[in-house]
C-alpha cells in the first residue's frame, strides 16, 4: 500500500485515535448534550401545555366575560325600565298636580266672579232704590221720612225683579 502513499502503521493509529475521540465525545458531550436536549424537549413540552392552558383559560374567561356582559346589559335593561316607570309616575304626578292647580284657581275664579256680582247686584240696587226713592218724591211730591223711606224701598224691591229674585 505504500504505492497508493498509504502508511499502515499510520492508518491504524489514526483509526484507533479517532475511535477514542469518538469514545470520549461519546462520553463527554454525548449524554450531556442529551441531557441538555431532553431538558429543552420537557420545557418545551411544558411550554405547550401552559400554552393550551392558557387557552383553555382564555376561552373560559372569554365565556365568563360574555356571560357578565349579558348580565350587565339586562340589568341596564332594568334599570332603563325603572326609569321609564318613575318617569311615568312623576309625569302623573304633575299632571294630577296641574289638573288640582287649575281647578283651585277656576274655583278662585268662580268665587271673585261671585264676588264681584254680589257687589254689582248691590251697588244696583242702592242706585235703583236711590232712583225709586227720587221718583216717588216727584210723585209725592214731599219729602219721606226714614221710615216711610225703608218702607217705600222694601216694596220696590219685593215688586222689581232684581231685588225678587238672586241668580
Amino acid at each position: 500500500m505504500d504505492g497508493l502513499g498509504i502508511n499502515l502503521p499510520s492508518l491504524i493509529t489514526q483509526f484507533v485515535n479517532f475511535g477514542l475521540l469518538l469514545a470520549l465525545l461519546w462520553i463527554f458531550l454525548h449524554k450531556p448534550l442529551g441531557r441538555v436536549l431532553a431538558e429543552r424537549r420537557r420545557r418545551i413540552e411544558e411550554g405547550l401545555h401552559a400554552s393550551e392552558a392558557a387557552q383553555e383559560e382564555a376561552e373560559a374567561a372569554k365565556v365568563q366575560a360574555e356571560a357578565e356582559v349579558q348580565a350587565g346589559r339586562e340589568q341596564g335593561q332594568e334599570l332603563v325600565a325603572q326609569a321609564q316607570q318613575i318617569a311615568a309616575r312623576i309625569q302623573s304626578d304633575a299632571r294630577d298636580s296641574a289638573t288640582a292647580e287649575s281647578e283651585a284657581m277656576l274655583d278662585r275664579a268662580r268665587q271673585e266672579i261671585q264676588r264681584e256680582r254680589d257687589i254689582a247686584i248691590a251697588q244696583l240696587r242702592s242706585e235703583f232704590a236711590d232712583l225709586t226713592i227720587r221718583a216717588a218724591e216727584r210723585v209725592i211730591g214731599q219729602a219721606l221720612d226714614a221710615d216711610a223711606h225703608q218702607r217705600l224701598i222694601d216694596e220696590v224691591l219685593a215688586d222689581s225683579s232684581i231685588g225678587g229674585r238672586q241668580n
